[in-house]
């Protein structure tokens, strides 16, 4: 009889081992468990709000739908209060309960997490556009906005094309994301026929740009391209439109936004932006990558009360690249969602994503318009209405 007890116990631990799926990581029923890292305080918190916003949205309607495989999605979001220590720490939390992270709109939080991506093997999905993520690659490391050194490179494409060739620029060298984009056109400028100078530093902090103007008014630029995120830039537009300079006044994705809009007021009029496509989505000709925008766009507005910015674009398209992902790995196991990342082509609001082993930005300058702001709004230039319009149909 103890025998008999003996084996039947044996029986039922090997069948518990055994039985159901072979790859534990399929979940069953069991939820997929994602981490966010976001800024809701601090500096950054402007963006960060949106991205959550985006990202619980694309859940919310990802869960509606039956989930991804048939399993659902669980969020648990940490603050970084706009600081590289507490993504950190918000890191550490999150790791060992989460399938993957979708990781903080502050290039610097996020560059702080890298190495912690590296060691622990785990899908990270970026929100900030800074290089040094993905260049060189890290196995782990995904980013969803286009690079700053896109970003730099459309800008010169635009400047080439309006036969622009010197051009002053300003950048935040407390921020990876300015920094990138600043050594982004310095990398390509003579390329594209363009000479920068002056080049003018300041910081995140900056108040009073008054010194920048004076260097550019006394030099033969022909445009200013500021790299910034945050206050500065709201400070800088409202003062360089009182400083009577005229030649124009170029910013980037950071500042495609109500978030810069609503406070630089009547002094953003005029003022060029460049952003992902998203944004200026009511511009593109009808077609699979209108429609994916018009996904995010029609919900969120009725939702919150205005249109996704630029970083609601990220996060929103961030969620559904790792869906994409995870449904075509068939698996949370995180070496097999790397993997299909890696392979994944993907239409989304920001534009359609090709990943591959050698590239983990996967978005070229054809998803990023040049716009003009004007009675408050951003509406692509001439310059970017020819280029959205081979984009129907993709």
């Amino acid at each position: 009889m103890r025998r008999t007890v003996l084996i039947t116990a044996l029986v039922l631990v090997v069948a518990t081992g055994c039985g159901g799926n072979s790859d534990s990581s399929s979940g069953g029923d069991d939820p997929i468990k994602v981490g966010q890292i976001v800024s809701l305080t601090g500096n950054y918190s402007p963006l960060g709000t949106e991205n959550q916003k985006s990202v619980a949205l694309a859940v919310e309607q990802i869960n509606a739908a039956g989930g991804v495989n048939g399993r659902k999605i669980e969020l648990s979001v940490r603050d970084d209060k706009s600081l590289p220590d507490q993504a950190v720490l918000a890191f550490n939390e999150l790791k060992d309960g989460s399938d993957a992270i979708i990781g903080s709109p502050f290039s610097n939080a996020a560059l702080a997490v890298v190495p912690l991506v590296d060691r622990e093997e785990i899908p990270y999905i970026s929100l900030t556009p800074a290089d040094e993520q993905v260049n060189p690659v890290h196995p782990y490391v995904f980013v969803v906005p286009a690079l700053s050194g896109t970003y730099a490179e459309a800008a010169l494409q635009y400047f080439q094309a309006g036969k622009l060739t010197r051009v002053a620029v300003a950048y935040d060298t407390k921020s990876s994301y300015a920094t990138a984009g600043f050594k982004g056109l310095q990398a390509k400028a003579s390329e594209y026929g363009v000479t920068l100078n002056p080049i003018e530093q300041f910081q995140t902090t900056a108040t009073e740009f008054s010194a920048v103007f004076t260097h550019v008014r006394s030099s033969d630029a022909q445009a200013l391209m500021v790299w910034g995120t945050g206050a500065p830039a709201v400070a800088l537009t409202k003062q360089y439109a009182a400083s009577g300079l005229k030649i124009p006044l170029v910013l980037t994705g950071s500042q495609a936004s109500k978030l810069f809009l609503e406070p630089a007021g009547p002094a953003a009029e005029g003022v060029t932006i460049i952003s992902s496509i998203g944004v200026v989505g009511d511009a593109l000709p009808d077609g699979e990558q209108k429609k994916s925008i018009e996904e995010l766009s029609t919900t969120f507005t009725a939702k919150h009360g205005y249109a996704p910015p630029q970083f609601a674009q990220d996060g929103y398209s961030g969620v559904k690249l790792l869906a994409a992902a995870i449904t075509q790995a068939g698996s949370t196991d995180r070496a097999k969602v790397r993997d299909a990342l890696e392979g994944l082509t993907l239409t989304t609001p920001n534009g359609t994503y090709k990943y591959s082993a050698t590239d983990h930005s996967g978005l070229t300058t054809e998803f990023i318009s040049v716009n003009t702001v004007r009675a408050g709004k951003m509406e692509p230039t001439t310059y970017s209405q020819e280029k959205l319009a081979g984009l129907g149909g993709k």
